[in-house]
């Protein structure tokens, strides 16, 4: 599937499994962190919409205002995180060069260092400026 020109109807009736919908103040501003942090690609940017993919999983960008008829946005601070308590886990990125990279974001807040954890990886978590948590993984 050609995620460039995929018609959102088309694309809709391919997903399958479990899906992530990320509700964002500026999905630009967003995927190109994405992109810089994590080498994710983004599809179809625009300022209300991006499918990002990172290593075969695709997961969606979507503005504020495309939620207009929806429930959720009122639910959602104007300022300030909006994901506590949700973790985006990324098993093939290093976290050392992911924090590293995250750095130059003035907007990005570095929870956790780089550690190694008993479960098995070394991981961070990064903060990004919508208040989702990404957390780079590798395995030890």
């Amino acid at each position: 599937m050609d995620y460039e020109t995929v018609k959102a109807e088309e694309f809709g009736r391919s997903l399958s499994g479990i899906g992530l919908n990320l509700l964002v103040r500026d999905v630009e501003r967003l995927a190109a962190f994405l992109g810089a942090v994590f080498d994710m690609t983004a599809h179809r940017l625009s300022r209300d919409f991006a499918i990002m993919s990172y290593h075969g999983e695709l997961f969606q960008l979507h503005a504020d205002p495309t939620y207009h008829a929806h429930p959720l946005p009122a639910l959602l601070p104007e300022a300030g995180p909006r994901g506590a308590g949700v973790e985006i886990r990324l098993y093939e990125t290093d976290p050392d060069a992911a924090a590293e990279r995250a750095s130059a974001f003035p907007e990005v807040t570095i929870l956790q260092p780089p550690t190694d954890k008993p479960h098995g990886l070394r991981e961070c978590y990064i903060l990004c400026e919508n208040g989702y948590a990404w957390v780079p993984s590798r395995r030890l």
